[in-house]
């Protein structure tokens, strides 16, 4: 079997030119080296690129480190926490300068809101859907006493 082989890549062999005779016969077409199509692309360029960037600046031996994370994101998580952190010090600034005379009129005028504030009723609280309902019947009867008037 093996000795098959080695016939069938001598036949091979015989066919295809050697470089020897390449350069010996300038009649002969040179063969170009295809490109890849794939990596002759911009986009595969640029992610290689980028790829190579994340591997050489990461502290981890073998490339990029489990939570490493693309750019645009860490710069987005870290906006957030200096919101959350800014939004938590005016608050807390901010119950720092209200003396407690000033706490105790807020804690009246809230009292007094809630008082004055009239109850709202059941229907305010019912679905939406329902309150479309009885507005379609309301509109339907009122169309139907136009038309006996």
């Amino acid at each position: 079997m093996y000795s098959e082989i080695q016939r069938e890549r001598a036949d091979i062999g015989g066919l295809m030119a050697r470089p020897e005779y390449r350069e010996w016969n300038p009649e002969l077409i040179k063969p170009k080296k295809l490109l890849n199509p794939v990596k002759a692309s911009r986009s595969h360029q640029e992610l290689h690129r980028e790829l190579l960037m994340n591997h050489r600046s990461s502290p981890h031996p073998r490339g990029l480190g489990v939570d490493s994370k693309p750019e645009l994101q860490r710069v987005l998580e870290h906006r957030r926490r200096n919101q959350i952190i800014k939004k938590k010090m005016e608050e807390l600034e901010a119950k720092r300068l209200q003396c407690p005379f000033e706490q105790e009129l807020l804690r009246r005028q809230q009292r007094l809101n809630q008082l004055e504030k009239p109850p709202e009723k059941e229907e305010d609280r019912a679905p939406e859907f329902i309150k479309v309902r009885e507005n379609l019947r309301r509109i339907t009867t009122l169309t139907s006493e136009e038309r006996v008037l």
